[in-house]
């Protein structure tokens, strides 16, 4: 077998694994994604206990879980406990994230 198509199989398979990490870095992980902001309802919210945590940590996590008000699929993000306790499942307003990453919720008033 020539060893050229050994060369271009193993570069191939080198460029392949390269975009698959690049992709889901971006899209998965949402490194260096943009900044965003949509108008949301929360749909529900939950606490779940982190286990082995030290005293003097978060013993919980808390999650919120959102509907883009313009469509689109239901989506989850890790909030700080403020945010957890203010908002209520039902409530609108403006969201800003950044990937996976929440950022702010601006609850709009009516």
């Amino acid at each position: 077998m020539p060893t050229w198509i050994i060369v271009a199989v193993v570069a191939m398979l080198a460029l392949a694994v390269y975009l698959f990490i690049r992709f889901y870095r971006r899209h998965m992980l949402g490194e260096d994604a943009p900044e965003r902001t949509i108008e949301v309802q929360i749909l529900d919210k939950q606490s779940t206990p982190i286990i082995g945590a030290r005293p003097g940590e978060d013993d919980e996590e808390y999650w919120i879980y959102v509907q883009p008000m313009n469509g689109g699929p239901k989506r989850e993000f890790m909030v700080g406990i403020h945010y957890y306790h203010h908002l209520q499942p039902g409530d609108r307003g403006t969201m800003t994230y950044q990937g996976v990453k929440f950022l702010h919720f601006a609850l709009q008033r009516d």
